[in-house]
């Protein structure tokens, strides 16, 4: 009677469970200038990208904005929502970026790019919605489409990319888009198993390839104060400094080490109220002094640099 074998699976096999990691000797990737901790702070800029009867979706946006559980009949455009996007690109954005430049915390391309063509250079993909029960097709679509905004409008097609939603063939269809166009794909970044980067199996036809899994913070980002999971702005800059200061802690006493994404959306702590908890959090974290402030692919090619894939031990769970 035949036997059933696992056989590769090019589209999946980079979302092999590892329940083990680095265990408790992770390694030391040396940030540099003898930094104890990386910090990247991520600025979404989704304004334009949300779901809108304008763009053909059936309905308005319904996540992340100031009328929590509050939606328009479908079909019909929701200004009230429109409106609060708008705030993130016509004053949000701007005080922002105004915060990390009087910081020095800030990529001048990077910073440049965003400026004047209203786009950042790590992929969203082309528009902020669900992925997840979409044909392959219809996502390479998007894929396609995102690809060819940014050369556009920022010469500079993305190395790294975090959905946020998702599907489980996302990176196997980046992949797939990357390769035929001849563009690099770096990093995949909607992870949050850890907080080192790691090496996984790189979606495609050769097992021996690699793809670098760029964990997220998930917790630092500001959208949980959508969600009412932490009592006010301030608790949620103090998480944020805690964080840090917990790598850094740990750093320093050379039990392990790691980095921390802070994630911010310019319609929501761009708002003057949280803004404020924002500006005090961020020269809490600078006041550290041995901070790396690097954007994710900083520490992307940093940690492939000093840990190439193959010069790790496997893990426990893999080995």
């Amino acid at each position: 009677m035949p036997v059933a074998t696992d056989s590769y699976d090019s589209s999946t096999a980079w979302m092999q469970r590892d329940s083990y990691g680095y265990g408790r000797n992770p390694p030391n990737p040396n940030w540099p200038n003898g930094a104890k901790v990386a910090v990247n702070f991520v600025l979404n800029y989704e304004e334009g990208g949300e779901r809108t009867i304008e763009d053909g979706d059936a309905g308005p946006e319904t996540a992340l904005h100031e009328f929590k559980g509050l939606e328009q009949p479908a079909g019909r455009r929701d200004p009230t929502v429109e409106s609060q996007f708008d705030y993130g690109s016509r004053v949000g954005i701007w005080r922002i970026l105004d915060l990390m430049e009087s910081n020095n915390i800030r990529n001048r391309e990077v910073a440049k790019a965003a400026c004047e063509n209203g786009h950042e250079v790590a992929s969203h993909c082309f528009k902020w919605q669900p992925h997840a029960d979409m044909s392959p097709e219809e996502e390479e679509q998007w894929i396609r489409k995102a690809v060819e905004s940014f050369k556009k409008t920022t010469g500079k097609v993305p190395v790294g990319w975090y959905y946020g939603r998702p599907s489980a063939q996302s990176p196997a269809l980046v992949e797939k888009v990357y390769r035929e166009l001849g563009h690099e794909f770096l990093y995949w970044a909607d992870n949050y198993a850890d907080d080192l980067p790691h090496w996984t199996v790189r979606p495609g036809d050769d097992p021996e390839k690699a793809l670098l899994i760029m964990p997220y913070s998930l917790d630092n980002n500001d959208f949980k104060l959508w969600h009412s999971q932490y009592g006010s702005t301030k608790l949620w800059a103090e998480h944020c400094v805690d964080s840090v200061k917990t790598i850094r802690d740990e750093a320093i006493a050379g039990k392990r080490h790691g980095y921390i994404t802070i994630a911010l959306h310019t319609r929501w702590v761009g708002r003057p109220g949280r803004f404020a908890a924002l500006k005090k959090m961020v020269e809490e974290i600078v006041g550290l002094g041995d901070v790396w402030f690097a954007t994710r692919e900083d520490i992307a090619r940093h940690f492939a640099q000093q840990y190439p894939y193959g010069s790790l031990p496997k893990s426990k769970s893999t080995a």
